[in-house]
């Protein structure tokens, strides 16, 4: 009997010990994992990548990090390598067959490092999302629209979909669509919309702005107007041309017709 005891305290004194010794390799491991991430992101050779690369690498250096010294505490646990490694691999398996999703996001994340279709700062259009990169994590994309609302995008998504990518060429073409009646002088039209596009401090004087009658519609003629800015300056461009052809118009007086039906009786 007394010799059961003994072997149970000294059992028991030695799973304590590995315990203990478990937990601090875990604290103390996370604690140098962090601390190696943080020395990583301060390197200058890092410093010099574009932050797009850095964000995705800085994640996928602290998972690694942190899988291997989960593994050091379970193998100091007692747990057998082979064993571990078994169960990992299991697990792995399965939570990749449940995460085919999460996988796709991760090799979409790669692809988007690789090929750079857009970057950190970039303001990009996914089908009915618009906003600029804020980050590029190893999963997701994190977009700030213009109202301010974060938007999260898988990164698969936006590698097997259309991404417009506004910020790319330094220059943009406003387009615009103008009507005005039948009635009023076609060359009139023409030239009063020039002169509101040259007037503009802001439109480009090459490429020159573009005015001309494009379509005869229902209840108006309408004219296409294009004149090109700096990126930067595209939507103040936009609302100040709109506004600035109202007033023109209105000066010249050039009517901007409603939608009209002709109806004629027959007795």
């Amino acid at each position: 009997m007394l010799s059961i005891i003994e072997y149970l305290k000294q059992l028991g004194t030695d799973v304590g010990l590995k315990i203990i010794f478990g937990l601090i390799v875990l604290f103390v491991g996370l604690k140098i994992a962090k601390f190696v991430v943080k020395l990583v992101s301060k390197g200058k050779a890092f410093s010099k990548l574009e932050v797009s690369v850095q964000s995705f690498l800085l994640s996928f250096i602290k998972i690694i990090l942190y899988a291997l010294v989960i593994a050091s505490a379970a193998i100091i646990w007692g747990i057998p390598t082979t064993s571990f490694l078994t169960i990992f691999t299991s697990a792995g398996v399965a939570v990749g067959l449940a995460l085919q999703g999460a996988l796709s996001n991760f090799a979409g994340g790669l692809m988007i490092l690789i090929f750079k279709p857009f970057k950190i700062g970039d303001f990009i259009e996914n089908g009915a999302v618009m906003g600029t990169v804020k980050d590029i994590t190893i999963i997701y994309t994190i977009l700030h629209t213009v109202d301010n609302k974060v938007v999260t995008i898988p990164n698969g998504t936006l590698t097997n979909s259309n991404v417009i990518n506004y910020s790319t060429l330094p220059e943009r073409r406003v387009d615009i669509k103008f009507s005005a009646g039948y009635h009023d002088d076609i060359e009139k039209v023409k030239t009063v919309l020039m002169g509101v596009a040259e007037a503009h401090e802001k439109v480009l004087k090459d490429p020159a702005p573009f005015v001309r009658l494009t379509a005869q519609a229902s209840s108006s003629l309408d004219y296409t107007f294009r004149v090109w800015c700096s990126g930067a300056d595209y939507w103040e461009v936009y609302f100040d041309m709109m506004e600035r052809v109202k007033k023109a118009f209105d000066e010249n007086g050039i009517t901007i017709p409603f939608q009209q039906v002709d109806v004629h009786m027959d007795k």
